[in-house]
């Protein structure tokens, strides 16, 4: 079936190259066809390079169940199939007609597709997206509004799948499928302008390349390749910046956040939303942006309830706080004496009361002879104070003047005596040093980075 037709020739070593560079050379490939032009196309392309390629290739072709005259296209594919020698797999997916169906249509496409490539033992899936698919994609996010992120379209690779035709555009692909003399069919809806991609492709685009004077699928697909490189780099660059400016609380550096370039700072703030659970949009990072700028707390939505997050900035860090109901405060750590040991539930922080100064890396409150035990280890409470050389002071406020974040603030270890009275709030505030020590209560947070710089 050697064809000698130069679009043939050019159309087939483009594709040639194009699984080259995918790295599919020796390997194998399941080829989605849907009986349309691209997919058409792809299985024929396909079928002529594949012993250049040493390609092992197999064919996919679905059945939505939405269209009464799906059986007889899959039944044209396994016939171009069995033209080309290549083995083809039929699967029916069920679906229901309604709201939606577009979106539910292409997930169970994909996930049946990834199924049967397991099943068969392949290394990738081949879809036949093209340029034309590209350059459209393209002008509906934009209209749609996006950033640099949103223009890289539809990506060339991914993870067990590829897209060999997506610098093919679909004029190439029908010339390409004419002087084959292969026919195809033409699904309802993508001539339905109740879509916009439909739209896009018969209103838009055409008016483009008229302006222009010249096609403009090309130019649009290129544009988006492009931006997938940048937007490569970008993200590399940001997951570094991530790494680098993430504190052992899971907040981020202030200084380092407004220190990073605008495309940065962005990418990076929006992790942080992400992982909250914010919403990530436009509005929301123009609100994060002015936050990280002005330092004032903003609110974000996403959270179970309005109002529910906040992005605060204060104390050097940027974080996301999730201001819901009280919750009750966990239980205290009692330590009675010697040898005592625990978990102070809720906080995360190891207590143990020993007869030896603390290791490295271990805080350590000396206890003068005459401690009043047991010990008591907790959380803040209302009315909660500590006396020092200068006098009582309210805890709230020694946290207020160590810039200790008001989310933290609860979660803080306090170590109170038998009456009650505060000795130490471990890396915050410890109470005056005691001149014959008896005994060591050691401290570990559940985190090392927690420690700080002031061994308290």
């Amino acid at each position: 079936m050697a064809s000698t037709g130069e679009t043939s020739v050019l159309f087939s070593t483009a594709l040639e190259r194009a699984y080259r560079q995918l790295g599919l050379a020796g390997g194998s490939v399941l080829l989605a066809v849907s009986g349309g032009a691209d997919s058409s196309a792809l299985l024929v392309g396909t079928a002529r390079v594949r012993e250049s390629l040493s390609l092992r290739v197999e064919v996919a072709t679905l059945d939505h169940g939405l269209r009464p005259e799906a059986r007889e296209e899959v039944e044209a594919v396994a016939r171009l199939s069995a033209r080309w020698g290549l083995p083809c797999h039929v699967r029916q997916l069920h679906l229901s007609p309604g709201s939606g169906v577009e979106a539910r249509a292409r997930e169970a496409r994909y996930r049946a597709l990834e199924t049967l490539r397991r099943e068969l033992g392949l290394r990738v899936v081949a879809t036949a997206h093209t340029a034309s698919d590209q350059a459209e994609t393209l002008l509906m996010r934009l209209v749609r509004g996006t950033a640099l992120r949103g223009a890289v379209g539809i990506h060339r690779a991914r993870p067990f799948l590829v897209r060999p035709l997506i610098e093919r555009t679909r004029e190439e692909v029908e010339a390409f499928l004419a002087e084959e003399g292969v026919s195809f069919v033409a699904d309802p809806m993508n001539v339905d302008p109740a879509f916009l991609r439909t739209r896009i492709r018969y209103e838009v685009l055409p008016v483009l390349a008229r302006a222009a004077g010249f096609p403009v699928a090309p130019h649009l697909a290129t544009f988006a390749r492009l931006a997938a490189e940048d937007e490569a780099l970008l993200g590399e660059l940001a997951d570094g910046a991530w790494t680098r400016l993430t504190l052992p609380d899971g907040s981020l550096d202030a200084v380092g956040v407004r220190a990073l370039e605008p495309p940065l700072r962005r990418r990076v703030l929006a992790r942080l939303l992400a992982e909250a659970g914010a919403e990530v949009n436009d509005a929301s990072l123009s609100r994060a942006l002015d936050a990280v700028e002005t330092g004032r707390p903003v609110t974000l939505g996403g959270g179970h309830e309005p109002g529910a997050l906040q992005l605060h900035t204060a104390g050097g860090r940027v974080r996301c706080v999730r201001r819901g109901g009280s919750t009750p405060p966990p239980p205290a750590l009692v330590l009675a004496g010697e040898g005592a040991s625990g978990v102070q539930e809720g906080t995360g922080w190891r207590f143990a009361v020993a007869t030896d100064a603390p290791p490295p890396g271990t805080l350590g409150l000396p206890l003068p002879e005459e401690t009043r035990w047991p010990l008591s280890v907790r959380t803040r409470r209302p009315g909660d104070r500590v006396r020092g050389p200068a006098g009582s002071r309210k805890l709230q406020d020694v946290l207020v003047d160590r810039r200790i974040p008001g989310e933290r603030r609860d979660s803080l270890p306090v170590v109170t005596d038998a009456e009650g009275a505060v000795l130490w709030v471990p890396g915050v505030w410890n109470s005056t040093p005691a001149r014959a020590v008896g005994l060591f209560l050691w401290a570990s947070p559940p985190h090392p980075g927690m420690l700080g710089t002031t061994p308290l």
